[in-house]
């Protein structure tokens, strides 16, 4: 038995109407949509499986997890320890991801490396001089660690075709935004804050696609290393 098309067609439909709405009215609740929605589409492909699709519930987690991190950093009136939180929640997410990735392929070593040191070399010489936390600095740089172990798993999903791009295509868009963020936050550079939230949606939607037109009834049998 396959997912209902008709139904996840209409739900990325809402992700996209939900950003459309967190644009017109700022409400959270519109802005954890393109997540939410996210959630729901996992939802519905586990179902033919009796919901155990371990690699499914990851993405399901990440997308719960960038809510949370969206919900500190939405609601923190200038507190650190606040954005500390959002970006341990994003830190999970990002765990989802990565996770998702290694079940449909292996790490790819060197986007991996290529990513990790090009963000130490920018954090190193951008961002770190306006970081005076430690715990934000420190919380930071496992940040950064886990984006790119994101992307270089990302790379490595196999087959590759139309699912992989997408997946890759929201980790990177992820990157960005969590870029534009790093800019804004330590450096006070806001030409590019209107990019932030766009990407970070977009991000979401593209995940969901992929896994969606990845969908098989049984993991893929693919070497992990």
């Amino acid at each position: 038995m396959k997912p209902n098309k008709t139904l996840i067609g209409a739900l990325v439909a809402g992700q996209l109407i939900t950003a459309g709405l967190a644009f017109s009215t700022g409400e959270f609740l519109f802005k954890s949509g393109s997540a939410g929605i996210g959630i729901l589409v996992m939802l519905v492909l586990m179902a033919p499986g009796g919901f155990k699709r371990a690699d499914l519930w990851m993405v399901a987690g990440a997308f719960l997890y960038s809510i949370i991190g969206d919900y500190f950093l939405s609601h923190r009136d200038g507190s650190g320890m606040m954005f500390v939180f959002g970006i341990g929640f994003f830190f999970l997410a990002h765990l989802g991801y990565l996770g998702y990735a290694i079940y449909h392929g292996r790490l790819h070593w060197p986007v991996t490396l290529l990513f990790c040191g090009g963000y130490l070399v920018f954090f190193f010489t951008s961002l770190y001089g306006g970081i005076s936390d430690p715990v934000l600095m420190w919380s930071a740089l496992a940040y950064l660690f886990v984006s790119c172990f994101s992307m270089g798993a990302a790379w490595g999903i196999m087959p590759k075709g139309l699912s992989r791009n997408l997946f890759v295509g929201g980790i990177a868009l992820i990157l960005f935004s969590d870029t534009l963020i790093a800019f804004r936050e330590f450096m006070a550079y806001t030409d590019w804050d209107f990019l932030i939230l766009p990407t970070y949606y977009l991000a979401h939607i593209l995940v969901t696609l992929a896994v969606w037109t990845g969908w098989t009834p049984e993991k893929p049998r693919v070497p992990l290393v």
